[in-house]
């Protein structure tokens, strides 16, 4: 933009002209064609868009803050918005048919407000027959907002190909 000297409505008309997506249609067509598929739930269960996913390993979400998602008076986001991103992405990181948050202990930094982007990204630390630890991390820019330990518990059977991941036990 400051490059060409031109605003960014040229920009939009002109990616419109030519057939290019904004950013985030582009990011999530890019994250569609490159990740894992969810196995324990469906992908639009998962709060945010799925940006990237390493089944049992890591995994990105985004979630943007709209005015259904606040206090009407404040304009600050509703906690468990934040919380469901996180909780879902822990879950959809499990290599499983069935995984179920059975414990999470959470903290919230800071208050986030109407028209922030929340970026969620999880992290498994350990998987042990029947039950995983995962840690979420949210953030708004290079701002932490929110932070989450979760565990959850999965079946033992029916694991992906080759048995149990390639990650710590308990």
């Amino acid at each position: 933009m400051r490059l060409f000297q031109v605003s960014i409505q040229t920009i939009r008309l002109d990616r419109l002209e030519l057939g290019i997506p904004e950013l985030r249609e582009r990011m999530k067509l890019m994250a569609e064609q490159s990740y894992d598929q969810v196995r324990s739930l469906p992908l639009h269960e998962v709060i945010g868009d799925v940006i990237d996913l390493q089944l049992d390993k890591s995994g990105i979400s985004m979630f943007e803050i709209r005015e259904e998602h606040v206090f009407s008076r404040t304009k600050i986001a509703r906690g468990h918005h934040i919380f469901s991103q996180a909780n879902s992405l822990a879950v959809a990181l499990i290599n499983d048919q069935i995984a179920l948050t059975a414990a999470a202990d959470i903290r919230f930094v800071r208050p986030v407000k109407l028209g922030e982007k929340c970026v969620a990204k999880a992290y498994v630390r350990s998987i042990s027959k029947g039950k995983a630890k995962v840690e979420v991390f949210t953030y708004i820019g290079e701002e932490m907002v929110f932070q989450g330990n979760f565990i959850i518990y999965h079946s033992t059977r029916d694991r992906s190909e080759g048995g149990e991941p390639d990650a710590d036990s308990d």
